[in-house]
């Protein structure tokens, strides 16, 4: 017999109905919610959705994945409902008139995992008490007695004309379940960082009401970053700013140097001692 979902009174489960009510709204980005008691992978789940000709506005929520994955293949695992997990299907390429959208060009679509880490920057601040900032390109990093620690990652693919956009937060992991950095930043979780606040119903419904607000507004200014504001936004809760760094490449090459920005096409910036570098989020092995 499977156990209770209730049999952890600190991680009660997510409920399909309320959430439904609260997101899908007439007029509204979110079309479709599926929630998964576990799944493989929701951004697998997403894809072959999104292969089945699924229009935009799908999110597809586990309380277990199985075979998560982060950037370059990474594993991201965590106990049931002891976090987020949660995938959303976006079509950004193709034009919406009923909301006046045009169509976006793909140059732009590496904006969106930055799109992401705004909105949970935000969520996680307003909603937790806690300091919280964005690790270029894919990372949510919260203070703690110790120091910075990762809390959250984000996955966008490319699947034919669309973006399938994965955001894991750890909510209520506790330090025993985090999984091991042998290199990088230590991972944590919003409870063992001292959040104010751990509930994961209100915590996903501000995530992707933040995460359909400033798609909307980087939809209405054709994938302008800038324009819309998110540029600015990024920018003030970027924790790679200004930091020296070692830019890792696919290749085995590396760049080293201090951060000076993000620029208005979502790629880092870095002064080197042979002139300034830029690199984009798909070309970077890790950045540390």
């Amino acid at each position: 017999m499977s156990p209770s979902p209730y049999a952890d009174l600190e991680r009660p489960p997510l409920v399909a109905r309320s959430l439904e009510r609260g997101l899908l709204t007439p007029g509204g980005l979110w079309r479709r919610l599926e929630l998964r008691t576990e799944t493989g992978s929701t951004n697998a789940d997403v894809a072959a959705a999104a292969r089945a000709g699924e229009p935009e506005g799908l999110i597809v929520v586990a309380e277990q994945q199985l075979a998560g994955r982060g950037r370059r293949g990474r594993d991201w695992v965590s106990p049931p409902r002891a976090g987020l997990t949660v995938s959303v299907l976006l079509r950004p390429g193709r034009p919406v008139p009923a909301r006046d959208w045009p169509a976006v060009p793909a140059r732009a679509f590496g904006w969106l995992p930055l799109l992401a880490g705004a909105a949970l920057r935000a969520t996680v601040e307003k909603l937790t008490g806690l300091d919280a900032a964005v690790k270029w390109p894919n990372d949510l990093l919260v203070a703690t007695a110790a120091g910075e620690a990762k809390c959250a990652g984000i996955l966008a693919e490319i699947v034919d004309d669309a973006v399938v956009l994965g955001i894991g937060l750890n909510v209520t992991t506790r330090p025993e379940e985090l999984p091991r950095a042998p290199t990088g930043l230590p991972a944590t979780s919003l409870q063992a960082a001292g959040a104010e606040m751990t509930d994961r119903d209100p915590l996903l419904r501000s995530l992707l009401r933040g995460l359909a607000q400033w798609y909307a507004g980087w939809r209405d200014t054709g994938g302008d970053a800038e324009m819309c504001g998110l540029l600015a936004a990024y920018r003030q809760g970027c924790a790679t700013l200004g930091r020296p760094v070692r830019v890792l490449l696919p290749a085995g090459d590396e760049i080293a140097g201090t951060v000076t920005t993000v620029d208005p096409d979502g790629q880092l910036v870095v002064r080197t001692a042979d002139g300034e570098r830029r690199v984009s989020a798909g070309d970077v092995v890790h950045v540390r």
